[in-house]
């Protein structure tokens, strides 16, 4: 199983795009988990791991700080999935802190 996004076109994107999309597979993996969907929850799990890769690798290009909080929401993600934070509770801190990039993302600008 292999997927890889487009680099250069997820680095036009902004972080809350960004940040969006992987919280999209993020919420995937965790309801694919929840209904035992093993295949469908690797699925997501191996494209939410691409998107994160890609957003840290455009942070750091450009000596961005966000490359370290985006590295530890990877982190988290693994360990509410498959580590010592599996829990509903700890599933639920993670899955709020990226809806706040996905709805950041919908607001229109103020330009």
């Amino acid at each position: 199983m292999s997927y890889q996004v487009n680099r250069r076109r997820w680095q036009q994107m902004s972080i809350q795009e960004q940040m969006g999309n992987i919280y999209s597979e993020v919420g995937r993996a965790f309801l694919a988990r929840e209904r035992d969907q093993t295949q469908r929850c690797r699925q997501a799990v191996v494209r939410a791991l691409d998107l994160f890769s890609a957003t840290v690798e455009g942070l750091v290009a450009e000596c961005s700080p966000r490359a370290k909080e985006v590295s530890r929401a990877k982190d988290q993600f693994l360990r509410a999935l498959y580590g010592e934070l599996d829990s509903p509770a700890e599933r639920q801190k993670l899955e709020k802190y990226f809806r706040a990039y996905a709805l950041a993302m919908r607001r229109p600008s103020s330009e």
